[in-house]
């Protein structure tokens, strides 16, 4: 595609700074004009107001975001080649930090903008890939994409996982389910640090497995020993099994999905762990307001509370919430984990929901660890966005 035949996107004044230093979305209102008539999931080329180009990405005219950049070059064609190159390249940076490898054979292979490549995610889950298309640009090129995933990683089967609720945003049918490869493939079995999972497809959520809170879950099985241990919003029992490893007295995990829990209790025995964890099914916020006192290590990771920053204010009432009741669960001393999966709740805001839920309930927390998403969900410099897991590990006491 020749560069005359490109439709140029002028930002408006004071919205060129973000974009500049490597924000790689431009959204619909900072939109001056637009040069030319771009499709649904076109190449354009973003131009601040004196026509000097930023760079080039994918045009999703029904979205807020109504470009997302994809290099900085505004003459590089995004061709097959240029999607080859960045995909390889995510490769060797997962390669550069043991992934896989023979105790770990599920993570992300593809972190959208943190691998160069907005909106496009991929997992692998052993001998499976699990991917989400997440604009109509990338929807218009899945089947050149697929062709190039089943090249690069040679799996069983791809899954498609795409959002329905983002695929009508972005104006797209999504086709979910397995799209290449093996059609009877039932569920997703991969190893996660020498765990063995099998997560049934009708079961999984996202695209599969979360596989950003890595390592909380490493540093849980280290906390654990001797201790009692309470593992909310749990789904497969992830972290309650990690907990059971690391040698804790008595592991409590609970959801409101009864499937999950089940899978879960089928993944416990599998690991030799089935007697160590007692799966409960329940309401998180019930469970720990009710156990006052009875653990000595609380882990609280609900789903996503601020899909935006209009909600933030509302979900840190819910975190404060669950805050509360967490520490009242704990015993005096112990070891509360409170995450968020929100960008727009983010480790400041996580910590001011502690200290106003401990102290809620006549307890004070001291804050010992932050952790975020693992490296292989890395995050551009330029991208605050990006970082959207925080969890803080607190100490718990009494007034």
């Amino acid at each position: 595609m020749s560069d005359a035949s490109i439709a140029r996107i002028h930002l408006k004044p004071g919205h060129i700074q973000p974009v500049w230093a490597g924000h790689p979305w431009v959204f619909a209102q900072a939109v001056a004009t637009t040069q030319g008539a771009p499709e649904a999931g076109a190449e354009v080329v973003v131009c601040d107001p004196r026509g000097e180009a930023l760079g080039r990405g994918l045009y999703s005219p029904r979205s807020a975001i109504a470009v997302r950049l994809f290099t900085r070059d505004p003459g590089r064609a995004l061709d097959a080649d240029f999607f080859e190159q960045r995909v390889r390249r995510a490769v060797a940076r997962r390669l550069a930090r043991g992934l896989p490898s023979p105790d770990t054979t599920g993570y992300r292979a593809l972190h959208a903008e943190g691998d160069g490549l907005p909106g496009l995610v991929v997992d692998v889950l052993g001998e499976a890939l699990a991917v989400q298309f997440g604009t109509v640009g990338l929807a218009a090129r899945a089947p050149a994409l697929l062709d190039l995933l089943e090249q690069v990683f040679r799996p069983r089967a791809i899954v498609d996982r795409t959002s329905l609720k983002i695929a009508q945003q972005e104006g797209f049918a999504a086709e979910l389910g397995v799209r290449r490869g093996d059609r009877a493939l039932a569920a997703f079995a991969f190893l996660e640090r020498g765990l063995a999972y099998e997560v049934p497809l009708t079961l999984a959520q996202k695209t599969g497995y979360y596989f950003d809170q890595r390592p909380l879950r490493a540093r849980v099985e280290e906390l654990s020993r001797g201790r009692r241990v309470l593992d909310t919003y749990t789904y497969v029992g992830s972290i309650a099994l990690a907990a059971a490893r690391g040698g804790a007295s008595e592991v409590v995990a609970v959801d409101t999905s009864a499937p999950a829990l089940e899978v879960g209790a089928r993944i416990a025995h599998a690991n030799g762990l089935g007697d160590r964890v007692r799966f409960v099914h329940g309401d998180a916020l019930a469970e720990l307001e009710r156990a006052r006192g009875a653990f000595d290590l609380v882990v609280c990771d609900p789903p996503k509370l601020a899909p935006n920053r209009t909600s933030a204010a509302k979900a840190t009432q819910t975190m404060r919430r669950l805050g509360a009741a967490a520490c009242g669960a704990l015993s005096d001393g112990g070891i509360l984990v409170l995450s968020s999966c929100s960008a727009a709740l983010g480790p400041t805001e996580l910590a001011r929901a502690l200290a106003l839920g401990a102290r809620d309930v006549g307890r004070e927390a001291l804050v010992l660890e932050r952790l975020f998403q693992g490296t292989d969900h890395p995050v551009p410099a330029a991208f605050p966005e990006g970082l959207y897991l925080s969890s803080i590990i607190a100490e718990v006491s009494v007034a």
